[in-house]
């Protein structure tokens, strides 16, 4: 269901700041010099910046060593079925998502020829609106196994999953009808240029080779950050990384999980996730140049607590990555 409470709000195209979120906050940019976890923390102070950036980077390591066992069959039978993609249901997150998707690619403002999807995992899902838009798309991933599970279906082999539900669904938000799905399928097979690897945790995610020089025009990453990073920290530098990707003005799409700390990435594959608030994806927006257009809060129901993680809620963000000329008239404000 989505939260009536203070966790669903709308924010105008300019500064980012939460619902009760205060600078000095835990998380905040304003945290006061030597706090633990904060930005001013002394480099030689036990704890300090060069301590947690050596944990840092084990943390990932450890993390992609992890990933190789990665099951994609298992976690699209854990995600995407029922009850967690019960199209019957309104309550139920899969159709959520659907709908924050496509409300997003379909308000006017996002626009151009190239969408890149950071971390697709072995899902279609969150590209299935902004295919309309875009004349190409590039679904990228991590795991050697995603990718290939991704290109089966973009061959026509099938796959672990089947998609013409979601599809379907999405042709009944878009006001076709649902008998349309192959047209849309086919849509999907023919913008998606390639299935790329890609690692948020380096400074050029991706191989320059055929990005345009300027950016892609727009971002769509679902549950793939805070489940690939050992802390906060390494979120936040990993959002950083990924808007290298793309052209100043243009827009971010970001799904993700809140207050989850594991989830089943396989049968016995335990994987840790960076638990996160509303409030610290606000600040990691604002810290790597990110201005908030729209944060919408999912509150999971009881009934979709279905063992394989221990989320209590999802994330939608729409963001804008701010153009030069908008931080130096905010700097020129101050």
């Amino acid at each position: 269901m989505l939260s009536s409470t203070s966790c669903s709000f709308y924010l105008p195209d300019t500064e980012v700041q939460a619902p009760g979120f205060s600078k000095g906050r835990r998380g905040g940019r304003g945290c006061s010099k030597g706090r633990r976890g904060g930005r001013g923390c002394s480099k030689g102070r036990r704890g300090g910046r060069g301590c947690r950036s050596n944990m840092g980077e084990s943390g990932v390591a450890a993390m992609a060593v992890t990933y190789q066992k990665f099951d994609p069959a298992a976690y699209l039978q854990y995600n995407y079925t029922s009850p967690r993609a019960d199209f019957e249901r309104q309550d139920s997150v899969v159709p959520w998502k659907l709908a924050c998707l496509h409300r997003a690619f379909t308000e006017g403002d996002i626009e151009g020829d190239l969408l890149i999807d950071v971390g697709s995992g072995p899902t279609l899902y969150q590209v299935l609106s902004g295919c309309e838009i875009f004349n190409k798309v590039l679904l990228t991933d991590f795991v050697e196994a995603n990718r290939q599970e991704l290109k089966r279906w973009l061959q026509g082999e099938g796959g672990s999953l089947d998609w013409t539900p979601y599809i379907q669904h999405v042709c009944k938000l878009e006001g076709r009808s649902p008998c349309t799905w192959k047209e849309k399928a086919a849509r999907l097979r023919e913008v998606v240029s390639d299935v790329l690897p890609i690692d948020v945790h380096q400074a050029q995610p991706l191989a320059p080779e055929g990005l345009p020089p300027q950016g892609a025009d727009c971002l769509v990453s679902c549950f793939c950050l805070e489940s690939v990073s050992p802390d906060l920290d390494t979120f936040t530098k990993a959002l950083g990384h990924i808007s290298t990707l793309l052209r100043p003005g243009g827009h971010l799409l970001l799904i993700g999980a809140l207050q989850e700390s594991y989830y089943l990435g396989g049968p016995d594959l335990r994987i840790p996730v960076v638990p996160l608030n509303e409030a610290q994806v606000c600040a990691a927006l604002q810290d790597q140049g990110f201005s908030l257009i729209r944060l919408e809060v999912y509150t999971l129901p009881q009934d979709m607590k279905v063992g394989v993680d221990d989320v209590c809620g999802v994330f939608f963000v729409k963001a804008r990555k701010i153009l030069k000329e908008d931080v130096r008239a905010t700097r020129g404000n101050m």
